[in-house]
């Protein structure tokens, strides 16, 4: 595939992007290298490559769930710098 200005252009309008003139030709310049690189990717022979559902070969540790003493409201809003009697109190940051 051969990028063009009129590829970069369009795709710089859908993206809100401006360039000026040398940086279009950079621009192009970089596309051409991906789709090039991409090309190459089209020539490897995967035909006996099984697809991967991940990429990790590490294997999740899952822990039992069980009951503890959980933080009570008391102990939680004791030590905060501002509260009422059941939540915490913050600054207003929405008008």
């Amino acid at each position: 595939m051969k990028i063009t200005k009129e590829i970069v252009r369009k795709t710089a309008h859908l993206a809100r992007l401006d360039f000026n003139e040398s940086q279009e030709e950079q621009m192009i310049s970089d596309l051409q290298k991906m789709v090039n690189w991409v090309d190459q990717l089209k020539e490897i022979d995967t035909d006996n490559v099984e697809p991967l559902t991940n990429m990790s070969l590490e294997i999740n540790s899952f822990r039992v769930d069980k009951k503890e003493e959980h933080l009570t409201r008391e102990k939680a809003l004791k030590n905060a710098p501002k509260h009422d009697s059941e939540y915490f109190r913050v600054p207003k940051v929405i008008k």
